[in-house]
């Protein structure tokens, strides 16, 4: 309908979005709720950002499996990887159901970030070309309106690859699993989000050694701290005519 009160039908792509089990040496880790593509890549990200793995070859199988109730992804990791597992399950067992209790678990969930050692030499006018192009690689975004995106930027603004997902972190943990898999590096680049910074985010790139985070909405003040943390900088507010620049050197 539009604002003269004139309605008409169409016909519109909607997004999917389906719950993603995630189960590690047969043990149920994580349900997610995504976008059921580029399963592969979400799984080792995940895997990255869980700290579950520090190496892709400690990956041995990855069996995706379509349910009825959704989807299932079977991952299978080297024994170093399975104990990893095992220790995070154990902390995340609570005989409470608030969620988050006690001092172990507190610390657990703001675990220390690896310092960022790589740089970026992007400049200014490199942002704004991402910011430009990211649309034209946004497929699912266009045809529904409702999915994020995570792109891998060269440092002269040139995209280099996109994931999509209804999630953000998602989208993030599927590009960070494609580069990954792919054996692509950042390469004095960035990535760019489309999507507010929330700490999560910052605690992906840090962990993937990314070495500037741009992202179109603005940071949490939790963010912003975990950032400075990790030594990240970040860029906020990403517009066509302006972006907030925070240098957390």
């Amino acid at each position: 309908m539009g604002a003269d009160g004139v309605s008409s039908s169409v016909d519109r792509r909607v997004a999917v979005e389906r719950p993603i089990a995630i189960e590690i040496n047969g043990i149920g880790y994580a349900v997610m709720m995504a976008t059921p593509c580029d399963l592969d890549d979400f799984a080792h990200g995940f895997l990255q950002s869980e700290r579950l793995i520090e190496r892709r070859d400690e990956v041995i199988e990855i069996e995706p499996l379509l349910l009825d109730a959704g989807h299932l992804l079977r991952i299978t990791l080297q024994a170093a990887a399975a104990e990893r597992v095992q220790a995070r399950v154990r902390h995340r067992i609570s005989d409470a159901s608030c969620g988050l209790c006690g001092i172990e678990n507190l610390e657990q969930a703001l675990r220390p970030l690896p310092r960022v050692t790589a740089d970026s030499i992007a400049q200014p006018e490199a942002l704004f070309t991402a910011l430009a192009a990211l649309r034209d690689h946004q497929p699912l975004n266009r045809e529904t309106g409702a999915v994020h995106a995570a792109a891998l930027c060269a440092s002269d603004g040139a995209i280099r690859l996109v994931r999509e997902d209804v999630g953000r972190h998602n989208a993030f943990d599927k590009l960070i699993g494609a580069m990954t898999r792919q054996g692509i590096g950042w390469e004095q680049g960035f990535a760019l989000l489309s999507s507010r910074c929330s700490y999560e985010l910052v605690e992906k790139a840090a962990l993937a050694g990314c070495p500037m985070l741009v992202t179109i909405s603005a940071a949490s003040d939790l963010a912003i701290a975990r950032a400075a943390e990790a030594g990240l900088p970040l860029v906020m507010l990403a517009r066509a005519d302006a972006m907030l620049w925070l240098d957390a050197q």
